[in-house]
């Protein structure tokens, strides 16, 4: 796993497939804040739980100045079928070989029941205008997240 990200940080550029097929960079959001989030898998609960927060969320953030990009090792179909299953009109982005994901320290030993193997650690980042991180937050729940963020934030 890399280096966290921590405040103060420029966060790592990429360049990813959307549910759509068409390439999103996070330099295309210059200018805006926006809030990364990264997660585990497509269509599991808790990320179905997280992305329907977003969602439901979606018009106070983006009100407030945030746009929301969601970030999975998941193939552009899946992220395709599970932004068309749950409504998701945000950017789903599919970062297949988790090389984003390292790039952002993410990327890192997990256990689930009894199970220990590398993935996606449930990661949420709020960048500025120029990219820079202003909140990190690692290892985050997904029920309440949202709501939680909001409330920081105040949106």
């Amino acid at each position: 796993m890399t280096d966290k990200l921590t405040a103060g940080s420029t966060a790592p550029d990429f360049a990813l497939a959307d549910a759509e097929g068409r390439t999103t960079a996070l330099s295309d959001y210059r200018g805006r804040n926006v809030v990364v989030y990264f997660y585990p898998k497509a269509a599991t609960p808790g990320c179905t739980t997280e992305a329907c927060d977003f969602r439901d969320s979606l018009s106070a953030l983006d009100a407030a100045g945030y746009a929301v990009i969601g970030v999975s090792p998941d193939s552009v179909d899946e992220i395709r079928s599970f932004a068309e299953a749950e409504h998701l009109t945000f950017p789903l982005l599919a970062d297949s070989d988790a090389a984003v994901a390292k790039a952002w320290g993410v990327w890192g030993e997990k256990t689930v029941g009894d199970r220990t193997f590398d993935g996606v650690i449930r990661s949420t980042f709020v960048l500025d205008g120029e990219g820079v991180v202003q909140r990190a937050e690692y290892g985050v729940d997904a029920e309440g997240h949202v709501a939680r963020l909001r409330t920081e934030l105040g949106v």
